[in-house]
Order: structure tokens, then C-alpha cells, then sequence
């Protein structure tokens, strides 16, 4: 049994990385502001949410953490003309800064265990170029130069790697898949003509959890259905 931290774990893709792990027998240490969306999972330890306060301390953590997950994130698609400085703040302040904010506070416990893992999340609107996505692209481009900074500062001992989803079937992206019609039209920009879902997402986070992607680290690895490199 490992310990693992998931920040953003009662919805989407931090819940279903969750399920996936305490399936697998795992101790998880959570933080989440809807913690009666997991309580059908035992052995959780719920910590403090609001981790943006700057008194905020991980005091219930264990001495040993195997793997971290940080997986909030926003999806803010408005036309740049129409986004304000303080969107682009908001942007930066959940995907950026709460991630380093998780990370400094798990350092010491990543580094007593040996090959601990870091899973981060980009998007595929970074390396793709997308219109409407100026905001959450640039901020998530910064969560991609900090993947591959971390993965050299931090190694050998902890890897750091980050996926970059296409649009993915959450709640997060709920207004953009309300529709029969939308999900269709969304699928249909796929080579693998369907959206993501989010076991498909915590899949591969799992297995960059695992000691199986032991000589993986610095990467953005895609799980976007072929969006970002494929034409057919």
C-alpha cells in the first residue's frame, strides 16, 4: 500500500484517478471542498481545502508520500478582446500557483520515499494553438515549463510529468457537451472521432503514479484522441 495526495478529487478526472488508486488498495490523502462525493471510499484522510490561504499548512500529511496529483483546473474560452487582466490571474493563480503551493508543502515527504511521483495537468491548447483559449493556454504553458524544471531540479528522486487532455467528458466541461449536438461536434474534431473520458485520463496518470513509468520523468505526454498530431 502507497500514499498518495490528490488535490481536486471529488469530480472529474481527480476523482476517477482516486477511485482508481483506493481500488487498488492505496492510502489517499485528499483535499477537496466536497467531501461527501468520496465518502464511499474508505481509509481517506481529508485535509484542510483551502490550501490558497497563505496560513494554510499540510499538517496531516504522512512522512511518506509516493505520488501527488494536482488536478483543479478552469476552462475560461472567451475571445482575448473580452478577457480581463484578472482572468487571466484567476488562470494562473488555480493551475499554477496552487500547484506550487501543494508541491513546496510535499517536498520533504516526496523526497523520504524513493522514485516518488509528480502527475501535473497541461492541455492540449498549449502546443496545439486553439482560438478563444489565450488564457487558460498561457497558464497552463507555465505548468508545462514547470514539469520539466521540476523533473530536473527534483531528480533522481522524484519524477515530475504532466498530461495534456483534449476536451474530456467532466463537469468541468459540462456546458461544452450539454448537448447530443455538441458531443457530436466535439467528437467529430477527434481523429478518434470521440471526446475523452475521465478514466481514460486517470489511466495514464495512475501509470505515472506507478513504479512502471519508473524511467519517465520531464515529459507532457497527450490524451487528446489524436487532436495534436494527427490529420486524417
Amino acid at each position: 500500500m502507497k500514499n498518495y495526495l490528490i488535490v481536486g478529487a471529488s469530480s472529474g478526472i481527480g476523482r476517477a484517478i482516486a477511485e482508481k488508486l483506493h481500488a487498488e488498495g492505496h492510502r489517499l490523502y485528499v483535499i477537496t471542498r466536497n467531501p461527501e462525493k468520496l465518502h464511499h471510499l474508505s481509509e481517506i484522510t481529508f485535509l484542510e481545502p483551502d490550501f490558497f490561504s497563505d496560513d494554510w499548512h499540510a499538517n496531516e500529511l504522512p512522512e511518506q508520500l509516493d505520488g501527488l496529483v494536482y488536478a483543479p483546473g478552469t476552462i475560461n474560452l472567451k475571445p482575448f478582446r473580452g478577457l480581463r487582466p484578472d482572468d487571466f490571474r484567476k488562470d494562473f493563480e488555480v493551475n499554477v500557483i496552487g500547484a506550487v503551493k501543494i508541491l513546496q508543502a510535499s517536498l520533504k515527504a516526496l523526497k523520504n520515499v524513493q522514485n516518488s511521483s509528480v502527475v501535473l495537468f497541461s492541455t492540449v491548447a498549449v502546443g496545439q494553438g486553439m482560438p478563444y483559449h489565450s488564457s487558460i493556454a498561457a497558464s497552463k504553458g507555465a505548468v508545462e515549463g514547470l514539469t520539466r524544471s521540476l523533473a530536473a531540479e527534483l531528480a533522481p528522486g522524484i519524477r515530475v510529468n504532466a498530461i495534456a487532455p483534449s476536451l474530456t467528458n467532466t463537469p468541468l466541461a459540462e456546458r461544452l457537451l450539454s448537448t447530443p449536438e455538441k458531443m457530436e461536434t466535439a467528437a467529430k474534431r477527434h481523429p478518434l472521432q470521440r471526446v475523452g473520458e475521465a478514466s481514460d485520463i486517470a489511466n495514464l496518470a495512475c501509470f505515472l503514479l506507478s513504479e512502471k513509468s519508473s524511467w519517465i520523468s520531464g515529459q507532457v505526454i497527450g490524451a487528446d484522441g489524436g487532436l495534436s498530431t494527427l490529420r486524417v
